[in-house]
């Protein structure tokens, strides 16, 4: 088979798998969430199979285990969320109409430290900011129905969800050897270093980041709740788990606190800058010490690259669309690289004369 023919059957490949994911978009939640999970637990259950236990029973354990963690952490604290996301919505426009008041007796003093020109742009810009907010609760019940958030969706998704990730876990050594018992003889070693660099992505983007996720959801939320923020506790955890979109977890749990603590704390620029502080710090403490500990460089994609498969993975497939767009892009920045390093070892690169065209470099 020519090379055009190849490429032309991984296109093909490729199309017919985009197709299939957006045609079933409706019904692969508990799948993908599922094949995550089986992801992530098959280290453990390989550890456990070093240790003289069957796969079967390694998979039983582990995957009970991880059930039971996740139970209790529901009994103990999902209410609390609920009470605290219920109540935040409804005080949500209170703290608007509030902030807005506060920049009207604030104005002669904005005006004079900014400048009238700047100050009214400023007043413009919280104002479409309030519009915008308040726009979003009025939409939200809808929105959590169109994203399959109702009662049946939740059912269902939680009883497939773990079936899914124990049949994956029990049978993933023989899938993974069915896999490569369907290379190309001829290409095999190549595409086993792509898929060996795919899983390392995977790993950093699945293992790695979604332990900094959950350390940034943990922290935000224990520090903004033992400062006495109201709502703390569910705005800490929006800003941790919102955090795989670059900046905007940042972005977003920063404002939310800061707004509440300029409302709660009556502007007391101490108990602000605190609240503040919270978030600075963690940023610091995640850029320099957890990115790098648990990540590294294993995701290496860049976050305009990064944001822009979140929205458009999210426009083709919604919700669970948000779900693919990280891994998705972990896997195309991988064969990105690949295709550039084999573009500058080609003679469409280097010439008819095959000339050496230097060190590529890094990608």
């Amino acid at each position: 088979m020519t090379l055009r023919n190849q490429v032309l059957v991984w296109i093909a490949l490729l199309v017919a798998l985009v197709l299939i994911l957006w045609v079933f978009r409706a019904i692969l939640l508990p799948f993908i969430v599922g094949a995550a999970l089986a992801y992530l637990l098959n280290p453990l259950v390989n550890q456990l199979q070093k240790w003289r236990i069957n796969r079967a029973w390694a998979t039983t354990i582990v995957l009970l285990s991880v059930i039971t963690i996740v139970v209790s952490i529901f009994i103990m604290f999902v209410p609390l969320i609920g009470q605290q996301i219920i109540g935040l919505i409804q005080r949500l426009p209170q703290y608007v109409s509030d902030l807005q008041a506060l920049f009207a007796r604030w104005s002669p003093e904005i005006n004079q430290w900014l400048g009238p020109e700047r100050a009214a742009q400023l007043q413009t810009s919280i104002n479409d900011l309030a519009r915008q907010a308040l726009g979003f609760i009025a939409t939200l019940p809808g929105e959590l129905v169109n994203i399959g958030l109702t009662g049946a969706a939740v059912i269902g998704f939680t009883v497939l969800t773990p079936v899914v990730a124990f049949y994956l876990l029990l049978d993933w050594e023989g899938m993974i050897h069915g896999i490569e018992g369907l290379l190309p003889k001829e290409h095999k070693g190549e595409i086993d270093t792509i898929l060996k660099d795919i899983d390392k992505s995977m790993a950093g983007v699945i293992r790695g980041q979604g332990g900094v996720l959950l350390i940034d959801a943990a922290f935000y939320a224990t520090a903004l709740s033992l400062i006495g923020l109201n709502f703390g506790l569910v705005v800490g955890l929006i800003a941790g788990l919102m955090s795989f979109i670059p900046f905007v977890g940042f972005v977003l749990g920063f404002g939310l606190s800061v707004g509440i603590a300029i409302v709660q704390f009556s502007g007391d620029l101490l108990m602000v800058g605190i609240v503040a502080g919270v978030f600075l710090f963690w940023q610091f403490i995640e850029g320099n010490i957890l990115y790098p500990k648990l990540v590294g460089s294993s995701i290496n994609i860049n976050p305009v690259w990064m944001m822009f498969a979140l929205l458009a993975l999210g426009a083709v497939f919604g919700f669970v669309g948000l779900l693919l767009a990280v891994p998705m892009a972990a896997i195309a920045s991988v064969l990105v690289r690949y295709g550039v390093r084999k573009y500058k070892e080609s003679t469409l690169y280097l010439g008819s004369s095959g000339g050496t065209g230097g060190d590529p470099g890094p990608v």
